[in-house]
């Protein structure tokens, strides 16, 4: 299992998704309308890390993905 959480203003309890990697994540979240329209400015950190190719991470039981959208302060 791999616990997704969402950061700030997406505003979305954490999911346990039974996956292998983001493509499948991204293809689950596509068809959320709560999450569809935050996943093209979303950064995204597994375990903490800040990752860039988003498609071809394979995750392990156990990871956390965090979906961090942009945020804008004074």
């Amino acid at each position: 299992m791999v616990k997704i959480e969402f950061l700030g203003p997406i505003n979305k309890e954490d999911m346990n998704l039974d996956i292998q990697n983001l493509s499948q994540l991204s293809d689950i979240l596509k068809e959320d309308s709560d999450v569809s329209t935050w996943l093209a400015t979303c950064a995204v950190a597994i375990n903490d890390t800040l990752i860039s190719s988003k498609e071809n991470v394979v995750l392990k039981d156990g990871d956390r993905v965090s979906l961090l959208p942009p945020v804008c302060g004074g």
